[in-house]
């Protein structure tokens, strides 16, 4: 069982990739209800793991629900809710599963949860996590030094944050990601062509994009509404006023923010060293269904 995102962009494909999710319910069918309208569609499909310090479905289950129904998923890892043994166990399971690919991520804290007195455990920290599947993948055994039999062969992700660089920009910490055993990259969104331009133009000349794949993260905005919460509210994100103000004024916010998608992506995908685009927006399946299916 490999990785058919990891062959996709080893064949210089562009890919799409989209975010689902897990459901407040324990049906399988709800899974399957959701992300149908991106099967055949998206290349592979990010499945969040306790997005928000909230409770859902798990993680590992859901990706199983859909690997079980041909749809490739990539399964997201927290260093939150975890230690260590737990994590190696559940990178096993999800190989056994045929989920071959995973996203290490640090994962929101719990006090913006709707739980804010659970603890954090927080074992291994990101670089932990992906030196951890990696070792697995590639020394064939846990970090105690005992033998793993029918070690996984991961496709390993890790997330980042394209902004203004300024002139001593090193990419220190994607280098230390990769090092750690980092494939691919899928980044927070980037509304701002120019800023994604020079981010990726410096990366190359670092020779960072020569190491590891850049999946860009955007998403359908709603409502200019959704998109100042978004700037006041989310890490990383920057929606420049223009957008705003041109989805504000259109005729139907909704299909305007669709519109604006669309664009960027014919302009993203010029841009030397992406190597696809990572769609994201809570229950915005059917949304990004539509933006994906402008270029399939």
């Amino acid at each position: 069982m490999k990785s058919k995102l990891r062959k996709l962009l080893n064949e210089s494909k562009f890919v799409f990739t989209a975010e689902t999710s897990p459901p407040d319910s324990g049906n399988k069918d709800v899974v399957i209800d959701d992300v149908e309208c991106l099967n055949g569609i998206a290349d592979a499909i990010n499945v969040t793991d306790g997005a928000g310090a909230k409770s859902h479905m798990s993680a590992l289950a859901t990706a199983a629900i859909l690997a079980q129904n041909g749809i490739e998923p990539i399964l997201q890892f927290t260093t939150r809710d975890r230690n260590r043994i737990a994590i190696q166990g559940d990178l096993l399971g999800g190989w056994a599963l045929d989920i071959p690919n995973i996203l290490c991520l640090y994962g929101d804290e719990v006090k913006g949860g709707d739980q804010p007195d659970t603890k954090e455990v927080r074992d291994l920290d990101t670089i932990g996590i992906l030196r951890t599947a990696h070792e697995i993948k590639t020394k064939k055994m846990y970090p105690s030094g005992r033998k793993i039999n029918d070690a996984p062969e991961f496709f390993i992700g890790g997330a980042d944050t394209p902004f203004k660089i300024n002139n001593d920009f090193d990419g220190l910490n994607l280098v230390k990601k990769i090092e750690a055993g980092v494939e691919f990259f899928q980044t927070q969104y980037v509304f701002e062509q120019d800023i994604l331009k020079n981010y990726m133009l410096k990366l190359k000349q670092l020779k960072i994009t020569d190491k590891a794949y850049f999946i860009i993260g955007l998403g359908v905005i709603k409502s200019a509404k959704s998109a100042r919460w978004m700037n006041k509210n989310l890490f990383g994100i920057n929606i420049p006023e223009e957008i705003i103000n041109r989805i504000e004024q259109s005729n139907d916010e909704s299909l305007e923010g669709i519109k604006i998608c669309i664009e960027l992506i014919e302009k993203y995908k010029s841009i030397e060293g992406v190597s696809g685009i990572h769609l994201m927006g809570y229950k915005q399946e059917k949304e990004i269904a539509s933006v994906i299916s402008n270029f399939k």
